[in-house]
């Protein structure tokens, strides 16, 4: 094979939930050097491509879809639907100039998914693929919407059915095709309705939003009963899902009575039936709430995997970046001299991480750091310094802020040497009350906090259209930042601060928030979102 030849990976994204990607899937997206996507992709995917990766979105986006991620999809194909044949062309050409490629398909690749026009014409041009699976949407809906597809009492068998459809020209009936939303439909065979309507079992029903009058009517003609149950489940296993429960002959009214438009997935069946469903997805405490987080990039995940298990629609937009110094001639002299101080002091996780990667990267290892204590700020700085098998000697046991930590150390500080590990700005509060008590304190800035100026306009967007019910603010420099990102916009959404400093920044500059966390944790400040009056 020519090692100029590239590779193609056909992965199904799942049905919109990020946390359903297969481990494979994750794989292929870090590995590659262009990723094709479907417009109905979870942007937050995204999050796994490498940063000199291209981003091309096959299509439109919508507040559903949000990007979260730090680049946005490239030109010329943004904003419209290719046809079939250009992605093709577009896999086969950047395939022969070596890249790695990654063609993201909602769902299933294989299911409705058009995968076999895409493998024949990779195929035919000699360029090697794989297709990795992912979790098609009827089984989700399963799932998710707490509609069980077999039931030991009302079916046993499942069929997949897709509801975009053209009629004969030479029949008249009904067929069915695969193509994708905005192309010119294919040739299919005629769809045996007849044998549809005495199947056995559910019915589940792809692409079938806008021609719901033409099969329901078939179905009913060929003997399938009007009274038979139907449920409508609309962005299946996101925090906007939706499910509408029916009939078969009055499914047409309620989908033009509620403008149901797509992405949406019908079941036709017993098992739609109002009491033999169960629900677990939309009982979650924070289930419909769209929540912003705006902790710097790379240092979200766990702040946003908390939220999205209690059911919160999670965008994320940076109030501040974290850089490293410009100049480490400072920190590398100051790495030199490790053995004459007493204490390193920590004030955040940045803090440690900055530090312990510029030891390394100076070909030193932890021996360095010899009969030196550690302080941590907070439980979120000791698990960092735990990353680099170090314990902390020192945390605040309740006041997780400078002040608290000061309190923790002043009472043995005199004569003791501090090492305080920070940002390049912040308060002087831990310096100055260390000093005080007759410590002797020397600082280095190991990293460098900056506001962002703008916000993303998506965000900007959404928030002036009140259409994000939650913001996180997770330092006193975040709500600062946010001040001017938003301005105030702010007010048309709740805040919800990690701190009672922070809610003091906030409280000053006239925006008072709707929750304050009693702990200055992620865990805290959940909590807090969820005991307040405002939740829901």
């Amino acid at each position: 094979m020519d090692n100029q030849r590239g590779m193609v990976y056909l992965v199904g994204a799942g049905p919109g939930d990020p946390g359903l990607l297969t481990l494979r899937g994750q794989w292929c997206l870090e590995q590659a050097d262009l990723i094709l996507y479907d417009y109905l992709v979870n942007p937050r995917l995204l999050s796994h491509a490498s940063p000199q990766a291209e981003l091309v979105c096959l299509g439109r986006h919508g507040l559903g879809r949000l990007d979260p991620s730090r680049r946005h999809p490239s030109p010329p194909d943004q904003g419209r639907l290719l046809s079939q044949e250009e992605v093709n062309a577009r896999l086969v050409a950047a395939a022969r100039s070596g890249q790695t490629v990654v063609r993201l398909k909602g769902g299933d690749a294989a299911i409705f998914g058009r995968a076999a026009e895409e493998t024949s014409a990779l195929e035919a041009a000699g360029v090697p693929y794989r297709v990795v699976p992912g979790i098609t949407t009827a089984l989700a809906t399963g799932s998710y919407a707490g509609i069980p597809l077999t039931h030991r009492d009302f079916a046993s068998c499942v069929a997949l059915v897709t509801g975009q459809q053209s009629r004969s020209p030479r029949t008249g009936g009904l067929r069915t095709d695969g193509t994708a939303h905005g192309a010119q439909p294919q040739a299919a065979p005629a769809v045996d309705f007849a044998a549809l309507a005495k199947f056995p079992g559910t019915l589940v029903f792809y692409m079938g939003v806008t021609t719901a009058p033409a099969w329901v009517a078939a179905l009913i003609d060929t003997g399938k009963p009007p009274a038979t149950p139907v449920a409508v489940v609309r962005h299946c296993s996101l925090p906007q899902q939706m499910v509408f429960r029916t009939t078969l002959s009055e499914l047409p009214e309620l989908l033009d009575e509620k403008k149901i438009r797509p992405p949406a997935i019908i079941v036709v069946g017993e098992v739609a039936r109002a009491q033999v469903q169960f629900d677990w997805f939309s009982v979650r405490p924070l289930f419909g709430q769209r929540v912003l987080v705006t902790r710097p990039t790379g240092q979200a995940a766990a702040l946003v995997e908390q939220l999205d298990m209690l059911g919160a629609e999670v965008y994320c937009q940076p109030a501040i970046e974290i850089l490293p110094p410009a100049d480490w001639e400072a920190v590398d002299r100051t790495i030199g001299r490790l053995d004459k101080f007493d204490w390193l002091v920590f004030s955040s996780a940045n803090g440690v991480r900055y530090f312990f990667e510029r030891l390394l990267h100076l070909g030193r290892d932890l021996r360095s750091l010899g009969q030196v204590r550690l302080a941590t700020v907070g439980p979120a700085t000791t698990q960092a310094l735990a990353q680099y098998h170090l314990q902390a000697d020192c945390q605040p046991s309740k006041e997780y802020r400078a002040e608290g930590l000061a309190e923790e150390l002043a009472a043995k500080a005199r004569n003791q040497r501090y090492l305080l590990l920070r940002a390049d700005r912040g308060r002087e509060v831990l310096a100055d009350s260390l000093q005080a008590a007759g410590g002797v304190v020397e600082q280095a800035a190991v990293y460098r906090s900056r506001d962002l100026r703008q916000a993303n306009p998506e965000m900007t967007r959404a928030l002036a259209d009140g259409q994000i019910d939650w913001i996180t603010v997770t330092s006193s420099a975040i709500a600062r930042s946010l001040l001017g990102l938003f301005g105030g916009q702010l007010r048309l959404a709740k805040l919800a601060a990690i701190s009672p400093r922070t809610a003091d920044v906030l409280t000053k500059a006239g925006f008072p928030p709707a929750a304050v966390a009693a702990e200055a944790t992620n865990a805290g400040l959940v909590e807090a979102m969820l005991q307040s009056d405002f939740t829901g």
